[in-house]
């Protein structure tokens, strides 16, 4: 039976899942990669360890799969979004790459709302923050002009992986959605914002969509690893948008709650009519002529980390978590909100920070444990609540995937706070199975995405909201809103002294 690959190049590893006709996971492989930080704030990788990740997993689902390298058939990407990679006219890596947490741009982001950002937002549907591509094209414009005059080609991660296996150069629309240089709407790179940022069209990739074809395995790489049958290529998504889409995010109706070190609540749309101005976003979907909409936690399961580092370094996740079962809704009164890296949505404000608000001498470790997890809830709902008020959005039901999804108290709580059948997946790969099912529609395996998810993606047993719960949280979550306007002047004015 052919398989399909879909290789997920996130920020920290490459994994790749291999699946056949049926659905079916086959076997899954990763490779772990180094972040480089030459200064406070920067974020950086070697491009060329993508590529050795790549033949790595390669190399292990040859060695553990008998039939992989005769009946691999196709291979898509899902990959980390907005991180700029730059190439010389020889199509070399002129420097390490700026991934998308790297906070640099600061300066430039402002230049870009000041002179720009009215048109910016009405043709992005986004505003500038530090982790888009533009800012970042703007600071080796004005950093590194030597840099910048040898440029030639500029993509994202996956499209330099997709480049290398095929040696041609493509983006799909929802990972150029997220560079801040595309008329989302028109589904062409803008030539109001190439033109206003001094950025030759010349220098930009081929767009496509995320099913198309961007060419064959090289003939070499085919021999190098023994690929027998002609294996095909597939333009792949943003990490996010293959998510939504591994998860059945094609249709309105369902959102997606994602816990990782940040958190999404993300929401599919229609049309990209929609005017959120800016404080949630929108891209292009990898479904073609869809959309989604996403709010952003900065440190949702980070909160989680960081907490069990500091307080309770020596218990496992499942150990710290043990407890919170016995804990009444609302951690009888203690509160957290988890803006301990700054915060998205909706505040966009990098200097507030953390707080536990309400303790006192009768809250015990579990309090404090089951605080934090509705804080981090507490936060995606935020997300939710925007896309209720403003598009009139009405969730029947929403995918946890990530580390909400592992405990089934949390996904209670979640339940709960969203007030929606909440659900988890049964293959937890789910940018990598969003590939996967993008090279399946690629190969006309399926006659779209729903058909294919039908047979790719599975769920597991549901939570529904219990309504005494239900009614407890919605005035907790009240409580929680005011927190951020108590504090943000206060932890202003603290981050301040604490940078003196």
């Amino acid at each position: 039976m052919p398989y399909v690959l879909g290789i997920d190049l996130g920020t920290s590893s490459l994994k790749g899942l291999l699946m056949n006709q049926a659905g079916e996971v086959v076997a899954t492989a990763a490779q772990d990669y180094p972040l480089i930080q030459p200064a406070s704030g920067y974020s950086e990788q070697d491009p060329q360890h993508w590529v050795a990740a790549c033949s790595a997993v390669f190399e292990s689902l040859k060695s553990e799969v008998a039939d992989f390298t005769e009946e691999l058939v196709g291979i898509s990407f899902s990959g980390q979004m907005h991180s700029l990679v730059l190439l010389d006219e020889e199509k070399q890596v002129l420097r390490n790459a700026i991934l998308w947490n790297d906070v640099r741009t600061t300066k430039q982001c402002q230049k870009i709302m000041a002179e720009f950002g009215t048109e910016l937002l009405a043709i992005t549907k986004n505003i500038a923050l530090e982790g888009f591509t533009l800012p970042k094209i703007l600071w080796v414009q004005e950093n590194e002009p030597e840099i910048w005059q040898q440029v030639r080609h500029l993509m994202l991660p996956k499209d330099y992986l997709g480049y290398w296996l095929t040696d041609t150069i493509h983006m799909d629309y929802s990972d150029a959605a997220g560079t801040l240089l595309l008329d989302i709407k028109e589904k062409q790179w803008s030539p109001a914002i190439l033109e206003k940022f001094a950025i030759s069209k010349d220098l930009l990739p081929q767009l496509i969509e995320s099913s198309g074809m961007t060419g064959l395995l090289k003939k070499e790489l085919a021999e190098q690893f023994g690929f027998s049958k002609e294996v095909k290529i597939f333009a792949g998504g943003a990490d996010n948008a293959c998510a939504a889409v591994g998860s059945g995010i094609l249709a309105e109706g369902i959102g997606m709650a994602s816990i990782g070190t940040s958190g999404v609540f993300l929401s599919y749309e229609n049309s990209a009519d929609q005017d959120y101005q800016g404080k949630l976003h929108l891209f292009n979907h990898a479904q073609k002529d869809s959309y989604y909409s996403m709010g952003v936690t900065l440190a949702a399961g980070h909160s989680l980390s960081w907490f069990k580092e500091v307080f309770a370094a020596g218990l496992s996740f499942d150990e710290l978590l043990k407890g919170v079962h016995d804990v009444p809704v609302g951690a009888a009164g203690l509160l957290f909100t988890p803006y301990i890296s700054g915060e998205r949505t909706p505040h966009v404000d990098g200097k507030i920070r953390g707080s536990f608000i309400g303790m006192d001498d009768q809250h015990t470790f579990n309090h404090f444990t089951r605080a934090v997890l509705e804080g981090i809830t507490f936060s995606l709902k935020d997300s939710q609540v925007l896309m209720e008020e403003v598009a009139g959005r009405k969730f029947e039901k929403i995918i946890s995937v990530g580390g909400g999804a592992k405990n089934a108290d949390w996904l209670q709580m979640q339940a709960d706070i969203f007030n929606a059948e909440v659900t988890s997946l049964v293959s937890e790969q789910g940018p990598g199975l969003g590939a996967a099912m993008l090279a399946a529609i690629g190969l006309n395996w399926f006659a779209d995405l729903k058909a294919c998810a039908e047979v790719f993606v599975a769920y597991k047993q549901s939570h529904f909201p219990i309504q005494e719960n239900v009614a407890a949280y919605q005035e907790i979550y009240q409580e929680y809103r005011k927190v951020y306007s108590a504090t943000s002047e206060l932890s202003h004015e603290l981050r301040e002294l604490a940078e003196e």
